[in-house]
């Protein structure tokens, strides 16, 4: 590869180092779906200021051009994201569903004792009555 493609990685790794960092500095992305950012970043960088590295690593493997290897590791980290994300998904979903059956038997019993549980939420009546009188 060319040293202008080695320069652009070390930018592109740096740019997202920061990005991952001002995120979690700012709580907009939690430590656990950071570290595949940051192990991602940290290896950019290592690879572009080491482009050594990238083309033993390549002919340790097997790789003929060592960019196939960036290519593949780089699928694979996005694969590994997703089924991550995918993973957390079902829990969420898991928990939603027993919070809204938690939320149907609260409503029940409080409907059951006599009292409207939620203006419109459970009870036959609108939750707003537009009919003013003056």
């Amino acid at each position: 590869m060319s040293t202008t493609a080695y320069i652009f990685g070390i930018i592109a790794a740096l740019v997202t180092l920061a990005v991952v960092v001002q995120m979690l500095r700012h709580r907009r992305l939690r430590e656990r779906h950071a570290v595949w950012w940051l192990i991602a970043g940290v290896a950019a960088l290592i690879v572009g200021l080491f482009p050594g590295l990238l083309d033993g690593a390549a002919a340790l493997i097997g790789v003929s051009e060592p960019a196939n290897l960036i290519f593949f590791v780089s699928i694979a980290m996005l694969v590994l994201v997703c089924i991550q994300l995918s993973s957390e998904l079902t829990r969420q979903e898991t928990q939603i569903r027993a919070l809204a059956e938690d939320v149907a038997l609260l409503d029940e019993r409080v409907t059951a004792l006599g009292s409207p549980a939620r203006p419109g939420v459970g009870s036959d009546s609108p939750a707003h009555d537009d009919t003013t009188t003056s």
